[in-house]
């Protein structure tokens, strides 16, 4: 008689990564992203501060925005996890080429896996290069990204990274919010400590505050990294085996009696113009495309993203697969915390 014995189900393994090192890479990844950094937390701040900032940042800033090297910072601290800037130094300062190239360098898929490491263990041999980089041309920096990291001498680009992190950090932590910041992260990742591995999708919701994972073959890790600088954003990165969510921590960990939070501040500033209220209008009644709310508006799709973006951000809008779609409970939650910051609400 033979008997079915059922094999345990393996499921990912799913934990909160927070360092000062993840702050800093993210801080530098929101401060160089232009197109959108007019809807960041932090973006009037930055445009006043880089009057201040020491010519020497400015210059690396300018060098990262240009190449995207951001990337590379998040994925070599993702292979890392290095709890000090001291640390990720010595640490990358181990790193054979090989190693970093096949760190830094973005996966496309289990398909062109071997042509990633081939091209990471020859330095970048453009027979591989072309092909690999050709993977991503519809992407909106990745290609170019690829041919970037060619046109650095492997020495010259880790040194570049580095300063880039102790730059920021030298120039960041003088800052008072920065103790505070670090509290609040702490007390963002004791989140950790609870989570039920055998729920995924339902602990990822609960801890990033929305996020909605489906999971995906090959992938045995999920970090969860909470983050300040890149408020009010969740980013989403990959690599061949771990998915990596970077989410903002919870508003009442920053706030002092009297203060109104950012999302009090985004939400009221994303009403208070006539044409995001009346896309808002037409996305209430159902979700469309960009095209079809550019044909209604007659407006060019690069004006109706850009409004989409301060939507987006303020998270009254939501976005999957070029659909937009109105996001009512966020929209209702407004008056709530409108209530509760005044004090008419316990």
């Amino acid at each position: 008689m033979k008997h079915y014995l059922p094999q345990s189900k393996e499921t990912a393994t799913i934990k909160v990564d927070s360092s000062p090192v993840w702050e800093v890479i993210l801080g530098i990844a929101g401060y160089t992203h232009s197109k959108l950094r007019h809807t960041f937390d932090f973006d009037e701040e930055w445009e006043m501060d880089c009057q201040s900032m020491p010519a020497a940042l400015i210059n690396i800033l300018s060098w990262i925005e240009d190449t995207n090297f951001w990337y590379s910072l998040i994925m070599l601290q993702n292979k890392l996890s290095a709890e000090s800037i001291r640390d990720f130094s010595n640490y990358m300062n181990q790193l054979t080429a090989e190693e970093f190239y096949e760190t830094v360098l973005p996966y496309k898929n289990r398909h062109y896996e071997d042509i990633r490491i081939s091209l990471a263990c020859s330095m970048l041999k453009k027979q591989f290069l072309h092909e690999y980089a050709e993977q991503f041309a519809g992407h909106e920096f990745l290609a170019e990204y690829i041919h970037n990291l060619s046109s650095i001498r492997f020495d010259e680009l880790k040194d570049s990274l580095l300063e880039s992190v102790q730059e920021w950090f030298d120039w960041i932590s003088q800052k008072e919010e920065w103790l505070k910041w670090g509290k609040a992260i702490k007390s963002e990742s004791i989140l950790g400590a609870s989570i039920d591995e055998t729920n995924p999708t339902e602990e990822i919701k609960r801890i990033t505050g929305g996020v909605h994972y489906i999971p995906e073959p090959s992938i045995w890790t999920i970090k969860l990294i909470p983050h300040v600088s890149y408020r009010p954003w969740v980013m989403e990165q990959r690599t061949s085996e771990t998915k990596l969510f970077f989410y903002p921590i919870k508003e009442e960990y920053l706030l002092e009696p009297g203060i109104p939070g950012k999302a009090l501040i985004n939400g009221h500033k994303a009403l208070g113009d006539e044409t995001r209220l009346k896309l808002l209008f037409e996305l209430m009644n159902g979700p469309l495309s960009l095209q079809d709310i550019s044909g209604k508006f007659k407006l060019s799709k690069t004006t109706v993203h850009h409004q989409l973006s301060i939507l987006k951000a303020a998270k009254f809008v939501r976005a999957e697969k070029g659909i937009y779609s109105s996001n009512e409970s966020q929209i209702h939650s407004l008056t709530d915390k409108l209530d509760q910051f005044l004090g008419r609400r316990q």
